[in-house]
């Protein structure tokens, strides 16, 4: 698909709205953007709802994302009522739900992609620059009451966290909806391992939309380690002081979920709420549940609206069963004050998973590249919450100079056959994931914490063939009630988790073959896991005074 869209702006009163297409905002730099502005019919000052992006502002998102599309459709036939769906696009609101309630909406193409010119330079700062001038923009012209908000999904998300940071006068709420915030950890490599996702996204969803006229910016080549091209391009949590909603996904393992917990945790702002929800990445963003909720909000900040959000808990969980069910739940704090932090002990001589430390030192043995080992718990004697961050320390050696990690937290019903979940972007996901290359196992002091180890990424350190060494498994946050009867897992691989049964209908997408359990976030590049570095095999060592071990956010019941 090539782009050609017109740059000619006209105003047409259609759908119940005023419509202005292809609105010039201008730059400090003198490249002209251009935006679609959706307001009410009638006249007046109103809060604005602005998303800036490279997916193209006027795509519907039938015709960009169909199988999407007719999933959505499908299984939430309430998501899509009440609207001719004819002005809806991927990852944003639909204008013909908020314009009625007194919002005005705006959509602009980012520099380069769709009818703006310019350098095509994703996640950038100088993407960052433009999205805080288009929201002064917005509160420069008459029909604004002087509130502007963000709100969408995923791309839309990220570039919130990077602008709330420079803090635009003027943006007063945003809901950053899945939304990584850390582009060298969540989004380009896992653990220190490369993530094939970017590459694959970029040829399949951006480059597709570039602007005729753009160019690209130069590929900045491997940067291996985490450096200031990267910080340019992630949250700044210290800056982030507009009040905001971060809605993250269980599901959103490889992107659509730590940095919304990262925000929440970490971030300035002292009106900040935190909610999350399961199934596909797009689907509650547009159902009356995710609707309720975002207009709640922006209505209470940007309108002044008495809709109770003041009340509102500052954290709200579905919490996720092993049928695929979920509870609604509200909770003060993440993660939870009450957790009991519950470490399993790794037994290398049964491979079983312990509450009590190891005595007998163990050694187990796996192909470096190949599947591992699996240790599990006995039969739970009692129905189980796990709901929170994890964290796993192992005691490694190679037979290289070098070893991948790939951690799979998982559940087995009494039957054997493993639970899964719809994940975020993939059909059937494990309960949690966690990545960690053994040369970048250098651990930042002042940030890490015991349920949450952060690694530097500073340098690469590698592996004396044969020595042992200690490592610190940063496991993304999840939540799961598993039954009594049930056995909980955690496999310990040298390359991606691939689920085994039968799988359920499939998220197509055709950057993509099949699915089987981590989505696009695959990690198979050749130049990042040479098999002279990453091949022979990895030993695993435990017991006695090496209490490797799983750490567990195990919540009691309340009282």
């Amino acid at each position: 698909m090539t782009t050609e869209s017109i740059t000619n702006q006209f105003s047409e009163i259609r759908d119940g709205m005023h419509i202005d297409w292809n609105v010039p905002i201008q730059m400090d730099d003198g490249i002209v953007l251009r935006g679609d502005v959706y307001r009410p019919l009638e006249d007046g000052r109103f809060p604005v709802i602005m998303t800036y992006g490279p997916y193209g502002k006027n795509l519907p998102f039938q015709k960009g994302y169909a199988q999407q599309w007719e999933a959505l459709a499908r299984d939430h036939p309430e998501a899509v009522a009440g609207s001719t769906n004819q002005h809806q696009a991927w990852e944003t609101v639909d204008p013909e739900k908020w314009v009625p309630d007194g919002y005005v909406v705006i959509r602009v193409d980012s520099r380069g992609a769709g009818a703006s010119p310019g350098v095509l330079d994703v996640h950038s700062p100088r993407e960052t620059q433009d999205l805080y001038a288009c929201i002064e923009w917005a509160a420069s012209q008459p029909w604004n009451n002087g509130k502007v908000g963000l709100c969408g999904i995923s791309y839309y998300a990220m570039n919130q966290w990077r602008v709330a940071a420079l803090r635009p006068p003027h943006l007063a709420a945003m809901i950053p909806w899945e939304g990584a915030g850390d582009r060298y950890r969540e989004a380009t490599y896992h653990g220190g391992i490369m993530s094939e996702f970017g590459t694959r996204w970029f040829r399949q969803r951006v480059a597709p939309m570039q602007h005729r006229e753009s160019t690209r910016a130069a590929n900045p080549g491997r940067r291996l380690l985490d450096d200031e091209w990267y910080r340019a391009r992630s949250a700044d949590w210290s800056q982030v002081n507009v009040p905001f909603l971060s809605a993250a996904n269980w599901g959103g393992q490889g992107l659509h979920l730590r940095g919304n917990m990262e925000a929440f945790m970490l971030a300035a702002s002292q009106h900040k709420w935190l909610e999350v929800h399961g199934l596909e990445h797009w689907t509650h963003f547009y159902t009356p549940y995710g609707v309720d909720l975002q207009k709640r909000f922006l209505g209470y900040l940007l309108k002044g609206e008495h809709n109770g959000w003041e009340k509102q808990p500052r954290v709200q969980l579905q919490i996720r069963h092993v049928d695929g069910s979920f509870t609604e739940r509200h909770e003060h704090e993440w993660p939870l004050a009450r957790t009991q932090w519950t470490p399993y002990y790794l037994d290398p001589n049964d491979r079983r998973l312990s509450t009590e430390p190891v005595a007998v030192d163990g050694t187990i043995t796996y192909a470096a590249l190949g599947e591992g080992v699996t240790f599990s718990t006995p039969a739970l004697e009692k129905e189980t919450e796990i709901t929170g961050p994890i964290a796993a320390k192992l005691f490694l050696s190679s037979s290289t100079r070098d070893a991948d990690l790939f951690l799979v937290v998982r559940v087995f019903a009494p039957s054997g056959d493993e639970v899964t979940f719809p994940g975020a972007l993939a059909p059937n996901a494990p309960v949690a994931q966690g990545w960690l290359r053994a040369s970048h196992r250098k651990l930042d002091s002042a940030r890490a914490l015991p349920f949450r180890p952060y690694h530097l990424h500073d340098e690469i350190q590698p592996l004396i063939p044969g020595e042992v060494y200690e490592l610190d498994v940063e496991i993304w946050p999840t939540c799961v009630v598993i039954p009594s009867g049930y056995r909980i897992a955690l496999s310990v691989r040298g390359k991606d988790y691939e689920y085994e049964g039968t799988t359920r209908a499939p998220i197509v997408d055709p950057a993509v073959r099949l699915w089987r359990g981590c989505g696009p976030f695959t990690h198979n590049e050749a130049r990042d896991r040479p098999t002279d570095v990453f091949g022979g095999t990895v030993s695993l060592h435990a017991g006695g005074q090496r209490r490797a071990h799983l750490l567990l956010p195990i919540i009691p019941a309340r009282d």
